[in-house]
């Protein structure tokens, strides 16, 4: 492990997370086999045909875009960051294959075609930051889902019962390059519900070492504030629900003490 860097004259760039995809990739690729093995057999589950094309809102880098293309399906996906975008349709360049991803604000945005499953997993619904938006945001992906395909939803909730978990940490290595990742909460506001996190990567490499830290402002939902929202789009459905352990052979009932919960949602006709 490498050590700490709270205690050393070390370089700290303030700066999104986001415009840093190289190690954005690195940091929340720990769990994308399991996500893989998840959206698959999702499509498996709930889907009365065989999926073929997959969509993600916010991909980011594309590191499930590609380990689904290497699968042999369709992928297609967006995000605001023009950075992450490029980041992601380099890679696929890079195996020959056609670049996914476009720019777009996930609260608008229309698609050509309609998929057999989307997913947004990490918590990046959570970066809009009005109902409105997040209104839109479903309606926009009404658009893009067929009738009867999935939306696989991970959203952080704040849980009502129970007292939230404050601060997280992990690590990630890839060959020479090795970052620890610290995320805490800064404030919450629950009347206007906002929550506010400070993050920071500590990246090591053989040449240097160096922390780059953020804020994430999010908006927050309890189990109860996000059922209503789904139930007001009209064009989706709980068809399950599960824990970021990702396990489909182990549904959860969303209580007050959920904090983690993937929405496996349904395109109903709308």
């Amino acid at each position: 492990m490498a050590p700490s860097l709270e205690s050393c004259e070390i370089e700290t760039v303030n700066d999104s997370i986001y415009d840093h995809p190289k190690y954005y990739d690195l940091v929340f690729g720990a769990d994308c086999a399991a996500e893989v093995k998840f959206i698959v057999g999702c499509g498996d589950r709930y889907l009365k045909r065989a999926p073929k094309r997959m969509f993600e809102p916010a991909c980011g880098t594309g590191r499930l875009l590609f380990a689904l293309a290497k699968r042999d399906y369709e992928v297609g996906g967006l995000d605001l960051n023009p950075k992450a975008v490029e980041f992601c349709n380099a890679r696929f360049r890079r195996h020959g294959l056609d670049p996914p991803a476009f720019v777009a604000d996930m609260a608008d945005f229309r698609v050509r075609r309609r998929f057999d499953i989307a997913f947004n997993t990490i918590n990046s619904f959570r970066h809009l930051n009005t109902e409105a938006a997040a209104r839109d945001h479903l309606r926009c992906m009404g658009q893009a889902v067929r009738v009867g395909g999935l939306y696989l939803l991970g959203v952080h909730l704040t849980p009502t019962e129970v007292a939230p978990s404050e601060t997280e940490s992990w690590s990630a290595r890839r060959g020479h390059l090795s970052i620890n990742t610290h995320m805490w909460t800064k404030h919450r506001d629950r009347r206007r519900r906002v929550e506010r996190f400070g993050i920071r990567f500590d990246i090591y490499s053989p040449s240097k070492a160096f922390r780059i830290e953020d804020e994430l402002v999010l908006r927050s939902y309890t189990p109860a504030q996000m059922n209503r929202l789904i139930d007001s789009s009209d064009v989706w459905e709980v068809a399950e629900t599960f824990s970021f352990g990702y396990d489909l052979d182990d549904p959860i009932e969303v209580d007050g003490t959920c904090e983690d919960v993937v929405y496996v949602l349904r395109r109903r006709r709308g």
